[in-house]
């Protein structure tokens, strides 16, 4: 197989990056295109950094495990077949699957802090950020994590305040100008994904 088109995809906590990545993965075959998620990369909690109230704090890229992440990427990149365990946000009701990698003609890389880290960095063919105002991101933390995750308001405010925002600014705001193309999510992506999707057929065919 030729050498894949690796996408690094990124964006603030709540910017709508899960469903543009659904929707990017629907114009492709399971052949064409394979996701790789930050999401499964994180440390185990006890492992997980603390705030100055004892509060573990995910949104920080102390909380990944990225000498793994990059690895298993390159390993893709080498054609081998990837496996890892699924992250199931520490749910002690969902029994984690173990994961299966298949190289494909386009990687996609996604997560906070896949522009932040140089390992992952220098992998990427593309980087896309995925752009959504602060009000926004934040209507859809609470909506998220309250019906999808169970916190309470309370607690979903005092992590954007003292998590999110503060992670948003220091480790992912500061790489948006590094990106090749950045798409505005405030309410559609239909015309930025219609480009990325043209592009990305180009590169996987040539």
């Amino acid at each position: 197989m030729s050498k894949p088109f690796i996408v690094g995809i990124t964006g603030g906590s709540a910017s709508g990056k899960t469903l543009f990545l659904k929707s990017l993965i629907d114009h492709f075959s399971a052949e064409e295109i394979c996701l790789v998620s930050q999401d499964n990369y994180y440390k185990d909690r006890h492992l997980q950094p603390k705030d100055e109230n004892g509060v573990e704090n995910f949104d920080t890229p102390q909380s990944i495990e990225f000498d793994e992440y990059a690895r298993d990427i390159k390993a893709l990149k080498e054609g081998k077949v990837v496996t890892r365990k699924e992250y199931t946000f520490n749910n002690p009701n969902v029994v984690p699957e173990m994961l299966t990698f298949n190289p494909a003609k386009i990687i996609v890389v996604e997560g906070l802090f896949v522009f932040y880290f140089p390992e992952l960095t220098k992998l990427l063919d593309l980087k896309v950020f995925i752009d959504a105002k602060d009000y926004v991101k934040l209507k859809r933390r609470i909506f998220r994590d309250n019906s999808e995750r169970g916190y309470d308001l309370d607690d979903v405010l005092y992590r954007y305040e003292k998590h999110v925002a503060p992670t948003y600014e220091k480790y992912i705001e500061p790489f948006k100008f590094d990106a090749d193309i950045i798409i505005p999510n405030n309410n559609k992506f239909d015309k930025g994904l219609e480009v990325l999707v043209s592009y990305l057929k180009e590169q996987s065919h040539d």
